[in-house]
Parts: C-alpha cells; structure tokens; sequence
C-alpha cells in the first residue's frame, strides 16, 4: 500500500502507461527523483528506441536524457511490469473525433491492460493524468474494476492528478510545474501529495475528489482558449476600423490588471483545441448552458480560414489571383522549437490556400522529413528553393526569426510577406523590399 514512509525512503515502483509526450517527461522526473520506473508502451518503435537508450519523440530536451540503469525498465509487455508497481500514472492520449466528441478510447484500453494484470496485494493506485472531463475516471475505469472482481478502496485506489508541464519549455517542465491531485481516500491524497512533491518543485494541492482535480485542468485549458479567442477576435475587428489590435493591446496592457495576449493564425498543440470539447460535452449531456466556451472554440478553429481569406483579398488587391500564387509557409509545428505538429493551425491554412487554387511549399527546421506530414504542398530543405510570391510566418522558430530577410526577398517575385505571429519588425522587412501584412493590422 502506498505510504509516507515508504515515499521518504523512494520504495516505490513507478508505472507509467503511455509514454508519449506526456508520459516520457513524466517517468523521466521520477527516475530523477530517485524512484524505480515501469513504462509501458504499445509501440514497439517507441521502446525500441528507449532500449538503445533513444529519445523517440519530438522534443530535444530529452535526446541525452534515457536512463539505462537497474531502476529503468521499459517493455510493450504489461505483464512484466504491471503487477509489480505501486503507482501506475496513466497518460495516454484523449483526442476527439471528427465530430469532436471525446474519444475516450485510449483510457478504456488502458484501464483494461492495468486491471487485467495488477496485484491486487499491493494496493496499488492508479492515477489518471490525461485531460478529460469531470466524471470520466469513474465513468470509464469503475465498471472495468467491478468487472473483473476487483474492488476499490480494497484491491486498488483511482485517483487523478492532472499533467501541466510545457513541452519544450525547460522552466515549465515536470519538475517545476505544480499539481493538484484528488482521490476518494483521504490517506491516499495525502501520499500522493507526498509523491508528487518528490517529482516537482512546485506546490501539490490535495482537493476532496477526483471529479474537482478533473474539472480544475480542463478549466485551466478552457479559460486560456477564451482569452486566446477574444485577442483573435479583435484581431478580426480592428483592422475593419482602421486599427492595429497589437498596439490596442499594448496601450490597454498599461493598466495592472489586464492580462496580455497575442492573436495568431490560430491553436494548436493536444490541450487547447481539443480539451474545450470535453467540457463542452459534458455540459450538453447535463443540459447546462455552454454558448461562450463554444463561441470561444469557434473563433479559434477558424481564424486559419479568416487569415487565408485575408491574405487572399492582399493579394488580389496586388493584382494577383489566388491560382497563380507560390505560397511558403514558414513553420509547421503548433509553437517555437520543437517539431510537435498536432492540431497545428499551418495544416488547416495550408488547406484553406490549396482549396482557393494556391501552390503551397513549407519549410520547417525542426519536422525532419520522415515525420512530414503528406499533403497537397511540397516541403522545402530550403525557404529560397520554392521562389515563392507570398510567405507567411506560421511559427515564430529562431530559425525563422534569424532568416536572411533580403536574400529571401530576392527568390521572391510578388514578395508580399504575411506576419502570422506578429513577431517581425516591419521596418527592417520594408528595408529588405517586403509588402507586408500581418494579423490584426489594417
């Protein structure tokens, strides 16, 4: 059973399904942290890769981070390592369909392996730190557990603390980030508290149930989606009157309280576009009101078809029609260094431009070319190669911020230049010959 004393002492055995860009980081720091470390994975290249001591994601921070000691075992094989740890932390992706109902079929999967293999002797908990909506841990894993015998509170405790580190930011990671952490046994969310304070330098809060842990992290995405939404909105509104929205935002920003943000092409990335969807799920299904979450995911999915018809209408009004245009974008993965592509909002501009009848090239540093995604577009090794009329800056990579401005120009026949991130100083690209445009600038 897990105990204080026996966290103080790391006496522990730690398993963690799905290791993945959330999981990874997270057996990662408690190996760090001095515990013994059980993942497991369903795919073979993934722990292939982790055996030869790889890292097999996307993220460099963790490309000389792979253990290989006796407190590190990694195996497609639940039957190994299951039944012999104490804590199993379950993080495994929680897209949504095509639909956008929550698919919830990875904690379905992986509540069946974990159930089907754990010894029931140990008392081990099982904590779910995948995003989803107040309810699911229950809803999904209880019937699971009364199916096979099992009994919780007895043979096995559930509890959630959701994951919040930021891939790519080492000031964010795993280690420093705080948690909050619910379970129906009081003695358990106190161990665990316990737990996680040897993973994270931040605080660990204890709350009284797995429901309100669950409805705090999906809280947390949902607000930054609303504040997202509202700067893109405005981004929308201003130039229609004349104004640049970024220099609203930075004389409004003088007041104390006022919290800045800054539009863009669009979201991306596993949290924001896609955990709003849970919550308003759940909302449907109990009948309560969800209009402004709704509206605000709205505005997010398609502010890449409001930039692509924007620059559509720059451009005619340079006198060229969208069938005629070589278009290069600048960036592909959803934030800054590193080559993470998911619900990326290049792919859905990209697809906007080819539907108006453009020719679109991208070059991405980061996303080497065996994980490019296909498409109707060619990628480039070099931005100079697609001679392109327009370019548009998706991703603000240093890379891409330290490009040669003036020899880009030069590949460039209309050299009309879109800033998606209002991240590039106007001056120095009109010096370089550019046409600019820029989200939320008339």
């Amino acid at each position: 059973m897990l105990t204080t004393d026996r966290i103080k002492a790391l006496d522990l055995t730690i398993g963690v399904v799905g290791l993945g860009y959330v999981g990874l980081p997270t057996a990662l720091g408690f190996h760090d942290a001095g515990f013994r470390v059980h993942g497991l994975d369903v795919s073979e290249r993934v722990i292939s890769e982790l055996q030869a001591g790889r890292n097999p994601g996307d993220d460099p921070t963790f490309d000389n981070a792979i253990p290989n000691d006796e407190r590190w075992t990694v195996t497609t094989e639940p039957k190994i390592v299951i039944p012999e740890c104490d804590v199993i932390l379950v993080t495994v992706p929680t897209p949504v369909q095509e639909n956008k109902r929550p698919d919830l079929r990875f904690i379905q999967a992986a509540g069946e392996t974990i159930f089907d293999h754990i010894d029931r002797g140990k008392r081990p908990v099982v904590v779910l730190e995948s995003t989803v909506y107040p309810g699911v841990t229950r809803e999904i894993w209880s019937p699971l557990i009364e199916s096979r015998g099992l009994s919780e509170g007895v043979d096995l405790d559930l509890a959630y603390c959701p994951e919040r580190f930021v891939p790519g930011d080492p000031n964010h990671g795993v280690r420093q980030v705080p948690r909050v952490v619910g379970a129906t046994d009081t003695d358990i969310v106190k161990a665990l508290a316990e737990l996680y304070s040897h993973l994270t330098e931040g605080t660990v809060t204890p709350v009284s149930s797995i429901e309100v842990a669950e409805a705090a992290k999906v809280v947390e995405n949902v607000q930054r989606d609303l504040n997202i939404a509202l700067v893109n909105e405005l981004a929308l509104i201003f130039p229609e009157i004349g104004l640049d929205v970024e220099e609203v935002l930075t004389a409004a920003a003088t007041k104390w309280n006022f919290h800045r943000y800054t539009p863009g092409i669009g979201v991306g990335g596993h949290c924001i576009p896609v955990d709003p969807y849970y919550l308003i799920q759940k909302a449907h299904s109990a009948g309560a009101p969800v209009e402004l979450i709704t509206s605000a995911r709205e505005v997010n999915a398609t502010m890449p078809k409001q930039v692509a018809t924007r620059i559509i209408r720059q451009t005619s009004d340079l006198g060229r029609s969208p069938s005629s245009l070589k278009i290069l974008l600048l960036g592909w993965s959803y934030k800054p260094g590193i080559a993470d592509a998911r619900e990326t909002p290049a792919e859905s501009l990209a697809n906007e431009l080819v539907e108006q009848g453009c020719e679109i090239y991208v070059w991405d540093p980061h996303i080497q070319a065996e994980h490019r995604l296909d498409g109707p577009y060619i990628w480039v090794d070099q931005p100079e190669t697609s001679k392109p009329d327009v370019v548009i800056l998706c991703t603000a990579h240093e890379e891409i911020l330290g490009l040669d401005w003036t020899a880009l120009r030069k590949s460039s026949d209309l050299g009309f230049l879109y800033d998606g991130r209002r991240v590039l100083d106007v001056e120095i690209l009109h010096d370089a010959g550019w046409i600019t445009g820029a989200v939320g600038r008339p």
